[in-house]
């Protein structure tokens, strides 16, 4: 089940447009180290391969903390288990047939990897929309780094402010 609502905003846009909802603001929110964490030494090849694609850019858009570090190797690694899968699925396809003693095909079964590429991408897509990897999720994120185009948001903002 998803989120249910509007996403909550972060305490500092809230004191920035002067609390409009006069709701009381959270002044123990955390704000964890912005500073890209390292990636994990045990990650397969392929999962690495990943981490370094797609840290850098999650380090851009701002949504990257040192404290994603696990969130992200669970990424990379479920991503790198997808990937096999599914390039097992293209070798092999998608199932296998089951014969009798006679050597009669009694019915097809579907390989394990199936189910495995299956629910990997189930897990990916949570994962992607946490990290605002996905067109309808980016919305929903609040993003602490800094975009080309935000010195004009500044402006706009003080202009706003008076």
């Amino acid at each position: 089940m998803g989120r249910r609502g509007p996403p909550k905003k972060p305490t500092a846009l809230k004191t920035a447009a002067g609390n409009p909802g006069r709701r009381p603001l959270n002044k123990q929110e955390p704000k964890p180290e912005r500073t890209r964490p390292a990636c994990p030494r045990w990650l397969d090849a392929d999962a690495k391969a990943c981490w370094r694609d797609l840290a850098p850019q999650l380090d851009r858009m701002g949504v990257l903390t040192k404290v994603d570090r696990n969130a992200l190797s669970r990424y990379c690694r479920i991503w790198s288990r997808w990937k096999r899968a599914e390039q097992f699925i293209q070798k092999h396809g998608e199932a296998y047939p089951l014969k009798d003693e006679n050597g009669k095909v009694k019915y097809l079964q579907q390989f394990p990897q199936v189910a495995t590429a299956h629910k990997a991408a189930i897990l990916l897509l949570r994962l992607e929309q946490e990290f605002g990897l996905t067109p309808a999720s980016r919305p929903n994120i609040v993003a602490s780094g800094r975009q080309p185009g935000d010195e004009l948001d500044d402006y706009a903002a003080s202009k706003w402010r008076g």
